[in-house]
């Protein structure tokens, strides 16, 4: 086989910019240094001087490596020699190398090849370079492992869907191996854009006529009256967004607003409400009615006012730096019509757009995040008016954090009673919303609505 790698190499100038120079700086913070994937690229794309089409490379490199690391790990590992003399950053240059190689059929092969050469001597040495080449022209050569011969089942598809084999063990056991497999598939999917109208301004019509005008085709949701999706397009990027025509939201948490059913005149509590999709969506439900919102950090309720007053409803709202398990502590007892826990989680459903989250949580974490969650869920029912609302939402998938704590509160809370949610039939169960991420391809998510017995 002819040797890939450009002779002339690529200079270090020039490799700054370089979309796969970038991805290996971007991965090696995600999986060395806990950053988070979402917040890192973007401000990297802003640092770094890239075309459209490399911002799409890079992007798709980052996203691609960082949610397949168990399956790219395992596909290189029989190809080195002394693994654990290796250099992280050298396996994971392989990594992301191997990811374009296998996944991303459009890429020419040298091209790749060439940029890991070149990265690997600049970053390294001419002996990682020929290290490097070596073991990706190999792969091609002789093919990658096959996957379906790991004789484990658990093994075979922590591999096969890049997920610890404890989280493969949990979701199991919770949804049954057909429909957890179906979930684990999903999750390598891409994700789309969704956004939410601000019908405080404009009707979904005309947000539609829009963004056509501007090229970006958008269809309604099937699952959100407010909500439109989209294939591509960068949705934040142009004036509609800029003067609070729509937000960005997930279609699952924009089911949150409705479930509450807020009227013009309520007193309402958003217990976690930063960064404010839900709060400013609430809003949009009230004339004389107000909503107190919530945070524990002064930066995260900034982010609350921005996205209120873009999308014209701070008046409608107050926000406060609290707790939100010691809120019996601040406002009296029977005090709010309607409140919103969208409490702190695990973020599991969040797996596709998050990738890194998959990594990064332990089974141990369920357990004390169900304490967090009971806590908050009984300061705030101590504040809520009998015959009120209070409704229960997670963007994870794990019942420990969901359908658990709501069973553990009722049972402690005897002037609470569960109200049946109807909405469409594929994802409610037992009266609670459960959207699993295979379902419609957005976030996972959990709903429960509650009432304050009379």
């Amino acid at each position: 086989m002819k040797d890939l790698a450009n002779k002339k190499g690529i200079s270090h100038s020039k490799l700054k910019n370089n979309p796969r120079y970038l991805a290996l700086q971007a991965i090696i913070q995600i999986f060395d240094g806990a950053a988070y994937s979402n917040l890192l690229l973007g401000q990297i794309i802003q640092q770094a001087t890239l075309n459209d089409k490399d911002r799409r490379l890079f992007t798709e490199i980052v996203y691609g490596t960082v949610s397949r690391k168990l399956t790219l790990s395992y596909l290189i590992k029989d190809r080195i020699e002394n693994q654990s003399k290796l250099d992280d950053w050298v396996r994971y240059l392989l990594m992301l190398s191997v990811y374009q190689l296998k996944y991303l059929d459009r890429l020419p092969a040298h091209a790749v090849l060439n940029d890991a050469v070149e990265i690997a001597k600049n970053h390294g040495n001419q002996g990682i370079g020929k290290l490097v080449n070596g073991v990706l022209r190999t792969l091609l050569r002789e093919g990658f492992p096959d996957i379906e011969k790991i004789a484990k089942p658990i093994e075979r598809l922590s591999i096969q869907y890049s997920l610890p084999k404890a989280l493969i063990k949990t979701l199991i056991a919770q949804y049954g191996e057909e429909r957890a497999t179906e979930i684990f598939a999903s999750l390598l999917e891409k994700s789309k854009s969704s956004i939410r109208v601000n019908t405080a301004k404009t009707s979904v019509e005309e947000v539609i006529e829009d963004l056509n005008d501007v090229g970006i085709e958008v269809k309604k949701s099937l699952i959100s009256p407010v909500g439109l999706v989209s294939d591509k397009g960068f949705l934040a990027g142009n004036n509609y967004f800029k003067f609070g025509y729509f937000t960005i939201q997930d279609e699952s948490s924009q089911l949150v607003a409705p479930i509450l059913a807020a009227n013009p005149d309520d007193v309402i509590l958003d217990a976690c409400a930063a960064p404010g999709g839900k709060t400013t969506h609430i809003a949009t439900y009230l004339n004389e009615g107000r909503i107190t919102a919530l945070d524990l950090y002064d930066h995260k309720l900034k982010l609350i006012v921005e996205n209120a007053k873009r999308l014209g409803v701070m008046d409608k709202i107050e926000t406060r730096q609290l707790d939100a398990a010691q809120v019996h502590q601040h406002f009296p007892p029977n005090y709010f019509d309607k409140i919103l826990v969208d409490a702190p989680c695990s973020g599991l459903g969040l797996m596709r757009r998050k990738p890194d989250i998959r990594y990064n949580k332990r089974i141990d974490d369920f357990a004390s995040l169900q304490q967090l969650q009971l806590s908050i869920l009984n300061s705030c029912s101590q504040v809520l008016k009998k015959s009120g609302i209070m409704v229960y939402s997670t963007c994870t998938i794990v019942e420990m954090e969901n359908q658990a704590v709501i069973e553990k509160f009722l049972a402690t809370h005897q002037d609470f009673e569960m109200v049946e949610l109807t909405h469409h039939s594929k994802i409610i169960s037992n009266g609670q919303l459960v959207l699993t991420p295979e379902l419609y391809q957005t976030d996972g998510f959990f709903i429960c609505k509650l009432r304050r017995k009379a």
